[in-house]
């Protein structure tokens, strides 16, 4: 027999795991559904700067906002913006009272994990399609030959959604920048250099059309994003599995920097990880279509420019809990108040995420970020 689920989420990530936690602590049952094997198959990425007004309500929501805070990293909020000759033009220090703490992102899913029922979430458990029934119900199947039939199919499934084709025809498309990943473990210890440079928290290092972004994680690594405006068929012509032709491909981008900022790329322990950035289009919003909706990346891909991905879909998550436990008995009404409020904060954010990356890779950068955020300090009256 085809088993039944009233609610199905799929995808484990920050939005999923937010939405099966407020409607736990809200008396509703769901299933989560991943493909990863297990919690720890792979990592989790970097930190996370989690906003006050988005990610942080959602954690109040979920009743995880003490625990959250006892996994803040100190110091994390600090920022540093230097140019290509490594000289610093705006620093600012982590004075604790700041609306955007840093975390590590492993540990704030495994917080999320946590607070759920055993059994809640099933590993290993890859959707390879979905589609509708009668009265709102679909049936999906995943990758082992076995289906499910749920009332409430949530495609909480990243970038390259199975779930969303439901709803839409979207596909992310190349936003002009890639992204190298590379990491220089125990930072302050085996590369002091690096990591004085890098300051305390986040810093951007810009020039024309390029960068070298990062931060300090929690394991004392130096967590560096080298990104490149380029064309996006550049990864394919680097071997990434021959690390040292890769750092030449690389370093060879940033001729004329700073020879402190080159170490970053030359330094890097361990393999480099492309990263293509990809969005969707600004303003993505679909028809109400029975029985299903996104949240994340699912419906609202950005560049990572306005630090907002992690941040909506924990949001999305919560909002989409709120309202579900707020329309017993009425999915479609749930539904339509949760997309009513998605599309337009989504939007917004989306735009911000675009100008961000115009701005970062400007042929004049950093005068445009700086700009910007002399605009946004308040001024003396």
């Amino acid at each position: 027999m085809t088993t039944h689920h009233p609610i199905a989420i799929i995808g484990a990530g920050l939005g999923g795991l937010t939405l099966a936690r407020v409607l736990h602590i809200n008396g509703v049952e769901a299933a989560v559904f991943d493909l990863d094997a297990s919690p720890s198959a792979r990592t989790q990425g970097g930190m996370l700067d989690i906003h006050e007004d988005s990610g942080q309500v959602a954690l109040r929501a979920a009743g995880l906002h003490d625990e959250f805070r006892t996994l803040v990293h100190s110091g994390g909020e600090a920022m540093r913006i230097i140019d290509r000759h490594a000289v610093v033009h705006l620093d600012e220090t982590d004075d604790g009272d700041g609306g955007r703490p840093e975390v590590a992102r492993g540990d704030l899913r495994d917080l999320l994990l946590g607070s759920l029922p055993e059994g809640t979430v099933r590993w290993g458990a890859k959707t390879t399609g979905a589609h509708p029934l009668a009265d709102g119900r679909h049936e999906v199947t995943l990758a082992d030959g076995t289906s499910f039939t749920t009332d409430l199919l949530i495609g909480a499934d990243g970038a390259w959604s199975k779930v969303r084709r439901l709803v839409s025809d979207a596909e992310p498309s190349y936003e002009g920048v890639s992204f190298v990943e590379v990491h220089l473990h125990d930072a302050r210890e085996r590369h002091p250099a690096s990591a004085a440079l890098a300051g305390d928290g986040m810093f951007f290092a810009l020039g024309a059309g390029k960068g070298l972004l990062g931060h300090h994680d929690s394991t004392g690594s130096l967590h560096v994003y080298i990104a490149l405006k380029t064309a996006e068929d550049w990864i394919s012509t680097i071997d990434f599995s021959d690390t040292a032709a890769a750092k030449a491909a690389v370093l060879d981008r940033f001729d004329g920097w700073d020879a402190g900022l080159r170490a970053l790329i030359t330094d890097a322990d361990g393999e480099l990880v492309p990263r293509p950035i990809h969005a969707l289009p600004i303003g993505h919003r679909w028809d109400r279509v029975p029985g299903v909706t996104l949240v994340g990346d699912a419906a609202h891909l950005m560049s990572p420019f306005a630090g907002e991905g992690a941040n909506l879909a924990m949001l999305d998550g919560a909002e989409l809990g709120l309202a579900l436990a707020a329309h017993p008995g009425d999915v479609e009404a749930a539904l339509k108040a949760y997309e009513t409020e998605l599309f337009p904060r989504s939007e917004a954010s989306a735009a911000e995420s675009a100008e961000s990356l115009v701005l970062c890779f400007a042929e004049d950068s950093p005068k445009p970020l700086l700009e910007r955020f002399a605009d946004q300090r308040p001024r003396a009256t």
